[in-house]
């Protein structure tokens, strides 16, 4: 059997998902926006390690439950090591979330940086509807690549220097096609509105991570490491091969080079003595099911 792939992601799984979010953020979404105020059962759809269930389930209020699946054996057997010392009631599946049959029982779903992976995003976030109770919610935390590109800042040099927004644009229009949507967190609105949900609003999420020399050399390294593997500052590889693949999508040989010669210059100058500032501006887009 092919070994799922994000089965061997764990470490960059929990290395990288704290570069999203403050918790004082969650808090108030959770207590002032969503305004969650009993006990309410939340299915978190490909849900990795239970990240969303490590941060949010401590502030829903006392009784409230966490169910994960996801395709991940690993993923689900190092989630349930996570809450086995946890005093909270949480279950978890290993199965493909685009075939399990659920029941409309829960009163919250939610998703992390799962829809992108979706061929039919649509279709899931309709899974995901269809799954929850009569007045309960869904939340989505998904992202926009063009945005969060648009997002870096490395002292010294212009940000079109290492990151040139208009082909990256266009080649992330293009593997929208292939079936992995970095920028489905703009659409994910615009899906539950046409699938029949109410109260839709979207927030974007607060963290702004700043790597400096001045910062304590514990924390400089750590965010560091997070950085690098979320691929900021990556070196790209084969040139012949880099270029080739970008000119598959559709720019021309002279943006192809461009695009590498960015790229080289970013993973020259980026290291753990930079000045950079990074905001991932993930979109958090929430809704209310309303049937007749």
């Amino acid at each position: 059997m092919e070994e799922y792939y994000w089965d061997t992601q764990l470490e960059y799984l929990k290395r990288t998902r704290d570069l999203y979010y403050n918790d004082d953020y969650l808090e108030f979404l959770v207590k002032s926006v969503w305004k969650i105020s009993k006990p309410v059962h939340m299915i978190d759809f490909g849900c990795g390690f239970g990240y969303l269930g490590l941060k949010l389930l401590p502030l829903l209020p006392e009784g409230s439950k966490y169910t994960g699946i996801d395709k991940g054996q690993q993923l689900i057997n190092k989630a349930k090591e996570y809450f086995r010392d946890f005093p909270y009631e949480t279950e978890f599946f290993v199965a493909d979330t685009e075939a399990i049959e659920l029941e409309s029982k829960y009163d919250v779903a939610v998703c992390h940086a799962f829809l992108l992976h979706m061929s039919k995003s649509k279709s899931m976030l309709q899974r995901m509807v269809e799954s929850v109770v009569n007045d309960g919610k869904i939340i989505c935390f998904e992202p926009h690549w063009i945005s969060g590109m648009s997002s870096y800042e490395i002292s010294g040099y212009n940000q079109s220097q290492l990151v040139p927004l208009g082909i990256l644009q266009k080649l992330f229009e293009e593997t929208s096609r292939g079936g992995k949507d970095g920028n489905v967190g703009v659409k994910v609105p615009q899906y539950l509105s046409e699938l029949g949900v109410k109260n839709i609003e979207c927030r974007v999420s607060d963290k702004v991570n700043f790597l400096h020399p001045d910062k304590n050399q514990q924390e400089k390294e750590q965010l560091f490491s997070s950085l690098k593997e979320e691929g900021v500052g990556a070196k790209p590889v084969n040139k012949d091969q880099f270029m080739d693949s970008l000119i598959n999508c559709g720019v021309t040989f002279k943006q192809a080079e461009q695009q590498y010669e960015a790229e080289l210059l970013f993973s020259q100058l980026f290291n753990m003595e930079s000045s950079l500032l990074y905001a991932p501006n993930m979109k958090i887009t929430y809704g209310e099911i309303k049937r007749r």
